[in-house]
């Protein structure tokens, strides 16, 4: 991918995390809104964040390195324990290589998530311990981060979560 792509990727999913940020300050006050809603989730959709770009994955190694790793482990391994809950509800980090759910996801999802944190997509009261990262990091720092986390994936996990993203997007 492109320098020109990366950031035009990087710049529609800036606009689709505001829409989503909107939509649920908007939902958490007045109700839905369908219309706004499916404007967000579809631009998060068309997001792509490439796993075999060298030059950005070694942009956000150092990134992943100074925001991640105390919880997530610079090895990607994630927390002992991870899926045993907390006292307070929350969930230790998961891992971030092949082990951990990561790779489920679409890659939408995954901007959003660490742009805004956990806790707005948690169903049902549980609790999130994943912060946002909107106000430490660009976009194209955050989709570096993400870059990098996706290179060291074994090539069959690429392949899913890449299968897994386009189903997101309606393909």
């Amino acid at each position: 991918m492109k320098r020109t792509e990366i950031a035009g990727v990087a710049g529609a999913a800036a606009i689709a995390a505001g829409v989503v940020v909107g939509i649920m300050q908007w939902d958490s006050l007045f109700g839905s809104n369908q219309t706004a809603s499916a404007a967000g989730e579809a631009a998060l959709a068309e997001l792509r964040i490439p796993a075999d770009d060298a030059r950005l994955a070694a942009q956000g190694a150092p990134l992943y390195e100074e925001a991640c790793a105390s919880c997530h482990g610079s090895d990607l391994e994630g927390a002992p324990d991870w899926k045993q809950p907390l006292a307070d509800g929350s969930y230790p980090a998961p891992p971030h290589d092949e082990t951990g759910h990561t790779w489920h996801h679409p890659d939408g999802f995954l901007f959003a998530y660490t742009k805004l944190g956990g806790q707005p997509f948690m169903p049902d009261g549980r609790k999130s311990g994943m912060p946002g990262f909107a106000e430490r990091y660009s976009d194209q720092q955050i989709l570096a981060i993400l870059a990098y986390i996706k290179s060291t994936w074994p090539e069959d996990a690429v392949a899913q979560q890449a299968r897994i993203t386009e189903r997101a997007s309606g393909g």
